[in-house]
């Protein structure tokens, strides 16, 4: 009889019951354990789906489905996944934009006092410039906002339906956010939120003769209290 082959040194054995543990996968695991996996699976899933029958709805030209459910999908779709093309084509934004906001405040003695404006734009670009992976509520956050409500308002600062009363109360949770329900040593009772826009000067040389003058959108004051600060009560 030959002996048996003796293994060499380096060779290891899989432990016993590894291999078999590897491909059952999530089998191996307690029936509790299996039956959390295919419960959070499921709601993953769920959600998947909803969010692209919601998007797709949105982009989609008009149907039967989207004009039952319009509110719905604007509701879910605005303002974290709006889709915005302003970049490319066909006539890209050649103006600076800058968000401004001041507050009026209610002192313990009764009197008010109303701040200066404050430049909410700038605070973002200070967080944004220098920095090589800048958040993106700095990014965005305000200037989507701002995008959200110009979209849903007349000229008249009329909201267009229930999307324009949305866009308000996130603007203004947005400038509250900023503020806090106090500042300089009293409550904040209303804010005034406008707008600042400077055309983009041509280059040296273009022959167009565009002016660079700053005009400004003013918004109505709105009135408030800690209730508009997220989280606050």
């Amino acid at each position: 009889m030959e002996p048996a082959a003796q293994p060499r040194r380096g060779d290891r054995e899989p432990p016993e019951g590894r291999e078999d543990a590897s491909r059952q996968g999530v089998m191996a695991l307690p029936p509790p354990a299996r039956i959390a996996v295919a419960i959070a699976l499921g709601a993953v899933g769920v959600f998947v789906a909803v969010h692209l029958v919601m998007v797709f709805l949105h982009v989609a030209p008009s149907n039967t489905l989207s004009r039952q459910h319009g509110e719905v999908v604007e509701e879910y779709v605005y303002p974290e996944f709006e889709q915005n093309w302003k970049l490319f084509a066909p006539n890209p934004l050649q103006q600076n934009v800058a968000v401004h906001a001041r507050a009026e405040v209610r002192k313990p003695d009764g009197a008010t006092e109303t701040t200066g404006w404050v430049d909410l734009t700038a605070m973002d670009v200070e967080e944004i410039r220098g920095n090589p992976v800048p958040s993106h509520t700095a990014q965005n956050e305000l200037r989507r906002a701002w995008d959200f409500f110009t979209g849903s308002h007349d000229d008249q600062h009329q909201p267009n339906g229930v999307r324009g009363e949305l866009s308000e109360e996130y603007l203004k949770r947005i400038v509250m956010l900023r503020f806090g329900p106090e500042l300089n040593g009293g409550e904040v009772t209303r804010v005034q939120v406008r707008s600042a826009t400077t055309p983009v000067a041509p280059p040296p040389w273009s022959d167009e003769n565009t002016s660079t003058e700053t005009t400004y959108r003013e918004l109505p004051w709105w009135p408030v209290d800690r209730t508009d600060v997220p989280g606050g009560e």
